[in-house]
């Protein structure tokens, strides 16, 4: 497995990869430029969470690593792992349907709150790497 020992980093592809989930104690990073924006990070085996530009952006209970984010004006996709189950908060318009997938599975149609969050659970135990994807289907 791959976790992010520099708990934030840029990828060749313009991606971005982050979190931790092997840490003991809680470790940040924070003002990370990547494409004009700010990021902050805090990871460890219990949390991982990401604000972009002091917006919420990711979220995971326990801990994540999570490899090759990206958003886009239709939604976000990334790959996650970790060595336990994870609830997965990830913000993105608000009032807004989106189409779900996890691995191979799709989960189906998701409607965000008023906040713009959208939460899903992942299985990651004993699994390596899942793809997640939510892409934009309309607004409410």
């Amino acid at each position: 497995m791959a976790v992010v020992e520099e708990l934030l980093r840029t990828e060749e592809n313009g991606a971005i990869s982050f979190g931790n989930y092997k840490l003991d104690a809680k470790a940040k990073v924070e003002d990370y430029e990547h494409g004009g924006d700010l990021y902050k990070v805090k990871t460890y085996r219990k949390l991982t969470k990401l604000e972009k530009n002091g917006m919420f952006a990711y979220e995971s209970e326990p801990g994540t690593s999570v490899l090759q984010f990206v958003e886009t004006e239709n939604g976000v996709s990334f790959l996650v792992e970790s060595d336990a189950d994870a609830q997965i908060t990830v913000g993105l318009e608000e009032d807004t349907e989106y189409s779900v997938s996890v691995g191979e599975s799709k989960i189906g149609a998701m409607k965000t709150n008023l906040s713009g969050k959208l939460s899903i659970s992942v299985e990651l135990e004993n699994t390596g790497e899942v793809a997640v994807k939510m892409e934009k289907i309309k607004n409410g």
